[in-house]
């Protein structure tokens, strides 16, 4: 039987974690997987997606090879791309092992070490995985990886919750799910509702810029439009008092919020970036607009406050596509069936690599 070893670093819980659980969750129970990691409230999370799943926590380099040494693949998640250093540098010295890397987040840097330290480790694994066609194309060009080195696999969440039925009251509002950080972008959220009236905003998440953003409501005149809820376990449960969800932001991945949204037949506003426009489809499953256009997202939402009916046909689409291509279950068989073709190739040299192709 096949021994699979998840891994991640991470030292809190966020979309690519989340994502993780998704995936373990769904995986069939006859397949033996295991969860390791260096911060253990985040593998005892993750485990907890799956029944009777001990995590592993694992501390310096040889601890890493003892316990790598008796797994046949490790799939490393990696939040960032700088993400897993210490694991997968100690999973290259074992040669039989098979590596998959999977990053959520396609970021690049300016620090030469951490730019370089990455694409080697990124150049030797047996395969690389990023969250959608456009974000495996910005990890091929951040990192010198070679065209067609990175493989898409969307990520997906399951069809837990039913949709609700369309919101007949008024005035139209507004949701939008996410870490309070400049790049979720929610201040340009915030100067797009104060062109436009009759609409109100509801903003799950919490994090540093809070403070910033409720200012910055007082300033526009419109803190009594925006409720700041916080943190929220399970925001899928929330999404039935939106109208539309909004997310402006500066940079993605494939994020769990959007496919959420579109499950719960919310059309999505979203940005042009990572892999947000691979689901959002213009006229189809919501709107796209550029990001930092404060603009053009005042127009996105004035176009669907005066169309009530645009809003439902776009949702329901938005609900039938997220059910054929982006479920928990769709992601599951991508990757059950790459681990099998991982294995069944030889591995991949560790020392000396191939030229990337152009």
């Amino acid at each position: 039987m096949t021994h699979i070893l998840v891994y991640t670093d991470a030292a809190g819980i966020g979309g690519a974690e989340i994502s993780l659980g998704n995936l373990l969750a769904t995986v069939p129970p006859e397949m033996q997987i295991t969860i390791a990691g260096i911060h253990p409230p985040v593998i005892d999370a993750i485990a907890k997606c799956r029944p009777n799943s001990k995590p592993i926590k694992l501390s310096n380099f040889a601890h890493h090879l003892r316990v790598f040494r008796k797994f046949d693949i490790i799939h490393f998640n990696c939040c960032t791309p700088w993400a897993n250093r210490l694991g997968l540098t100690a999973a290259l010295f074992l040669p039989q092992l098979r590596i998959l890397r999977v990053d959520q987040l396609p970021l690049r840097t300016t620090d030469a070490a951490t730019l370089w330290t990455t694409r080697a480790l990124c150049l030797r694994v047996d395969a690389h995985v990023a969250v959608g066609q456009k974000s495996a194309e910005l990890m091929e060009n951040f990192y010198a990886l070679g065209r067609n080195s990175v493989l898409s696999i969307p990520n997906g969440v399951p069809d837990s919750v039913a949709p609700a039925p369309p919101r007949s009251s008024s005035p139209m509002i507004v949701g939008s799910i996410g870490r309070l950080d400049a790049m979720k972008a929610h201040d340009i959220l915030l100067q797009a509702l104060a062109q436009v009236e009759k609409v109100q905003a509801v903003i799950l998440g919490e994090g540093d810029e809070r403070s910033n953003l409720e200012k910055l409501a007082i300033e526009l005149g419109i803190r009594d439009r925006v409720q700041f809820r916080g943190w929220v376990d399970h925001p899928r449960a929330h999404l039935a008092e939106f109208d539309v969800v909004a997310m402006p932001s500066r940079s993605e991945g494939f994020p769990l919020a959007m496919v959420e949204a579109m499950l719960a037949e919310k059309p999505v506003i979203a940005t042009r970036v990572g892999s947000m426009p691979e689901a959002i489809v213009p006229d189809r499953t919501g709107l796209l607009i550029e990001k930092n256009d404060i603009n053009g997202l005042a127009r996105a939402l004035a176009q669907f406050r005066d169309q009530s009916e645009l809003r439902i046909k776009l949702g329901q689409q938005a609900r039938q596509d997220a059910l054929e291509q982006w479920t928990s279950e769709a992601m599951a068989a991508k990757y059950r069936a790459l681990w099998e073709s991982v294995l069944s190739a030889p591995p991949k040299p560790r020392l000396i690599v191939d030229r990337p192709k152009d």
